[in-house]
């Protein structure tokens, strides 16, 4: 090999140039060039709707663009479907999980690559299981690999996701949201994996809403905005506001909106509530106020917002509603009574995709919008568009279908619901998961108007920074129980995580 040939630059690992995509009336990608590197964390971040999972679509081959190239160590390569992208050793983990419900953990994982096959007829389910085991162990996390996926919780399918990727042996790995449905304990050991992936000289493409994330793991950066690139620097060289005006194309002069909080009557009491793994809940909301709940995945925060929604029944225990005692027997009875629930995983559980934007706000209050034994289409269409006004749901064509909006405008239709029931006491679960800087903003101005207005906000979250800049009590479960409850004033992210985690076992306890 001759000096020149040795001093080439080597090229990266992968680049797109010039990469198009339309859709009717849309230009979702406008000449997009990227670059990823051996042993990069490369994040991508933009609002929704920037077009950062079109180019991860593309790049899986989910999708085909209309035009540019794409380049896998210098050569040109035409990724024509999942299969090729796999075959590319290209890994992605998907935003919306993409997981067979009802077969197993090991099944998800060796999808389309069960060991066994090719040319023997059988897959060897042993090896399968044996190195199922492997992965989900090298994510730092135990679970049974013979359950079906259907029986996991949100943060358990998202570890399935990361292990299947794991599986692939991927030199390319890109995530989309993977820590949206983690802890901030989940979270390190995922970095700690990625970390690991990336000396090994795996490239990885990071894809987060959460701007802590991006200054923490990733090397470069490169925000899209409106399917174009709009800067591409090293995470060294760019602070967080710079970062966010490059998303939104102006500054935010405040993250969280402040908001002075006028406490005002008790809307909710809970009194040594007792519910399957709860144990011995007692708190208060009132009217005006934002009551955070923290805790790690496990420690009861969703089954709370589940009991008090009439969705799981209370043991024994007294809750007290608007100065009444209430015991709501189904999740009816609690919207009946002024309650609305925005659940964590918003698609499954919150909207009808099928439905349109006036149908999906109509839907809990129908009997409002009776004209005799029948619904009046001229009474829904007018309520929607009420709604949809107040909270500024883009597109504002009420029958456009839901399952076209981005997450932040999927929220406010949830929201446009509850407000049309007229509920007074509204249950956040993760209510900003998978939503851009922006729309998190809009949906906290949304949450404090409610506040100012006089309704009472039971918020969980797993982003400390977004409790911590929200509410104005902040209470904390491990383990199903209150660990303890702190003021605005007092609370930290230290002072969280240490309440929080559950003490160490005795050794005596472990013998």
């Amino acid at each position: 090999m001759d000096a020149a040939e040795m001093n080439k630059p080597t090229p990266p690992l992968l680049q797109t140039h010039s990469i198009v995509k339309r859709y009717p009336g849309v230009l979702a990608l406008d000449h997009v060039d990227f670059q990823l590197n051996d042993g990069e964390v490369h994040c991508l971040v933009g609002e929704n709707g920037a077009g950062k999972t079109t180019l991860m679509h593309i790049l899986s081959g989910a999708i085909a663009p209309d035009d540019g190239k794409i380049l896998i160590n210098g050569n040109e390569v035409h990724i024509t479907s999942p299969r090729t992208a796999q075959g590319l050793r290209i890994g992605i983990i998907h935003q919306d999980q993409k997981l067979v419900p009802e077969l197993t953990v090991a099944e998800n994982i060796f999808l389309g690559n069960e060991p066994g096959l090719n040319p023997w007829p059988f897959i060897k389910t042993a090896e399968m299981h044996r190195m199922s085991r492997q992965w989900i162990a090298q994510i730092g996390e135990n679970i049974a690999i013979d359950l079906p996926v259907r029986l996991l919780s949100t943060a358990q399918r998202q570890i399935v996701e990361i292990a299947k990727a794991l599986s692939q042996q991927a030199r390319i790995f890109i995530l989309d949201e993977p820590t949206a449905p983690l802890t901030a304990r989940e979270t390190q050991t995922l970095f700690s994996l990625l970390k690991k992936l990336r000396s090994e000289g795996v490239g990885i493409i990071y894809i987060s809403h959460r701007l802590e994330e991006i200054f923490e793991i990733g090397d470069r950066v490169t925000v899209l905005r409106d399917g174009k690139v709009v800067s591409t620097a090293d995470i060294r060289d760019v602070g967080r506001p710079e970062l966010i005006r490059w998303m939104v194309g102006r500054p935010l002069q405040e993250e969280f909106p402040v908001r002075r909080a006028t406490l005002r009557k008790e809307v909710l009491r809970l009194e040594h509530v007792w519910s399957g793994n709860l144990k011995d809940i007692s708190l208060t909301v009132h009217q005006g106020e934002i009551l955070g709940l923290a805790g790690l995945v496990g420690a009861g925060r969703t089954e709370l917002a589940g009991a008090i929604f009439g969705a799981r029944r209370r043991d024994r225990g007294t809750m007290v509603f608007n100065k009444n005692e209430f015991n709501p027997r189904s999740p009816r009875e609690a919207i009946d009574a002024g309650m609305g629930l925005l659940p964590e995983d918003r698609n499954r559980f919150g909207l009808i995709p099928e439905m349109n934007i006036r149908e999906n706000i109509s839907l809990a209050n129908l009997q409002a919008l009776a004209s005799g034994f029948f619904l009046s289409p001229r009474k829904e269409h007018e309520a929607a568009v009420e709604y949809s006004q107040r909270l500024s749901i883009k597109p504002t064509d009420v029958s456009a279908p839901v399952q076209t909006l981005s997450g932040g405008n999927r929220q406010k239709v949830i929201l446009a619901r509850w407000l049309f029931t007229g509920s007074r006491l509204f249950l956040f679960d993760e209510p900003t998961a998978g939503i851009d800087v922006g729309a998190k903003h809009e949906i906290y101005e949304i949450m404090n108007q409610l506040a100012q207005d006089g309704c009472g906000i039971l918020m969980i979250s797993s982003e400390l920074p977004e409790l911590l800049g929200m509410c104005d009590r902040i209470m904390v479960m491990c383990e199903g129980a209150i660990a303890g409850v702190l003021s605005k004033e007092e609370a930290t992210q230290e002072k969280i995580l240490a309440l929080a985690t559950p003490p160490a076992k005795e050794a005596s306890d472990a013998a």
